[in-house]
């Protein structure tokens, strides 16, 4: 199962934790695997390559970091956006993603 742990702090979402595989499918084929890295990592490129907000990221095999340092507005809504993605793919594979909040702390 994929574990998302979505950041929290002065009541904004900062930034995530995701790791973990969905067990879906086989590698290579496994289609919720797939989406969750796909949009997470949309989002972290958008949030740093196009916004230019400033942000720590770690990636490793099964597992991504992302925290926002500097965020705009911009930037936080890209997050949420992504939670509310990720939110219809925890609802549509129960058995394959958990979201968690957490790291409540001020951003």
């Amino acid at each position: 199962m994929t574990k998302v742990k979505l950041l929290i702090g002065d009541n904004k979402l900062y930034g995530f934790e995701i790791s973990g595989h969905s067990d879906y499918a086989d590698e290579g084929s496994d289609i919720v695997c797939s989406a969750i890295s796909s949009a997470s990592l949309m989002a972290a490129n958008t949030i740093t390559e196009v916004i230019g907000d400033r942000a720590e990221a770690s990636m490793d095999d099964g597992y991504l970091s992302f925290r926002l340092i500097d965020g705009s507005k911009a930037s936080y809504q890209v997050l949420e956006g992504l939670k509310l993605h990720l939110t219809e793919i925890s609802e549509q594979y129960p058995e394959n993603i958990s979201i968690i909040y957490g790291g409540v702390q001020n951003a």
